[in-house]
């Protein structure tokens, strides 16, 4: 079983990531991850160039640090399982600043004083993307470098086809893959995902007010109880459809022992929907209701 990391301190976070990344790579220099961790720290923290710090409640620095622990998590296990192409130092190391800049297209520059940075959720993939490259540019990174980082940016997107982006080797795509596999897993796993889906909802609904698209899928949520209600049917129809095929299955390499031990995040994922299910169906009798269906969900421990 995975240790229990707290995943509200980076400085948790980090220290497990270096870990296994020297489990991986004993002779490698844990000097870029240490540095990764700060620049996503001054990022997140408003302290690059003119950029606020991240002001959202559901995506906020945390949903990022779940991320990356679930991927470097993931891409240890790919290594203990002696997997092909051998993952590279070089491409851990870009693969970590990827999670760690996925969704840095939410932070708002010092002069954008409306709403918060929910409204660019139809366009935080590229706006990440772009930042990811203003940040490593300053950093002296390659382009070819900067172009793996975007593109495994890329495949977090939730209409992304990882298959038609032009990665330079599989070996990349697989890292991109193992990035959009952890951006999915790392939050529906969070023991406080339930509570925080109306924060979720609420992100949606600045985005659809922003930009008026009432076609987008996100726009098809009609209150914060609607989303919750609908996460199971989410997580089994769509994301776990999504994690099989598009995503190759690599979230096995995070069952312990592989490749036939169980999968922490996904029995977490299990629980945390069968909680809204049960929690739906066991107090629809219940008079007064609390408001939201996580507010029940604590009715029931």
């Amino acid at each position: 079983m995975h240790r229990p990391v707290d995943t509200r301190s980076p400085a948790a976070v980090a220290a497990e990531c270096k870990r296994l990344f020297l489990e991986i790579f004993p002779q490698g220099d844990p000097h870029i991850a240490d540095e990764a961790f700060a620049w996503a720290i001054a990022c997140f923290h408003g302290e690059f160039r003119s950029y606020q710090a991240v002001d959202l409640r559901y995506h906020d620095f945390e949903h990022t640090l779940q991320g990356t622990l679930c991927m470097v998590r993931l891409l240890h296990g790919r290594h203990k399982a002696h997997a092909t192409p051998e993952l590279t130092e070089r491409l851990f190391q870009l693969g970590l600043l990827a999670i760690l800049l996925h969704d840095s297209g939410y932070l708002k520059t010092a002069d954008d004083r409306e709403g918060t940075g929910a409204k660019y959720t139809l366009t935080h993939v590229g706006r990440s993307a772009d930042f990811a490259a203003l940040l490593l540019k300053d950093k002296s990174f390659q382009p070819d470098e900067i172009r793996a980082i975007q593109n495994m940016i890329r495949c977090t997107g939730v209409d992304a086809r990882p298959e038609d982006i032009p990665f330079r080797n599989d070996l990349e795509r697989i890292v991109g893959l193992a990035l959009a596999t952890a951006d999915l897993l790392g939050q529906m796993a969070a023991p406080d995902y339930v509570d925080k889906l109306p924060a979720l909802y609420e992100e949606f609904a600045e985005a659809v007010r922003f930009t008026n698209d009432h076609k987008a899928a996100i726009a098809s949520f009609t209150s914060a109880r609607n989303l919750i209600e609908r996460t199971p049917a989410f997580w089994e129809n769509v994301v776990r459809k999504k994690l099989e095929d598009q995503l190759r299955g690599l979230y096995r390499f995070l069952n312990d022992p592989y490749p036939d031990g169980p999968n922490g995040y996904v029995e977490r994922i299990e629980a945390n929907a069968s909680l809204i299910v049960r929690t739906k169906a066991s107090l629809q009798e219940s008079s007064p209701r609390p408001s939201s269906l996580a507010q029940r969900a604590r009715l029931l421990n």
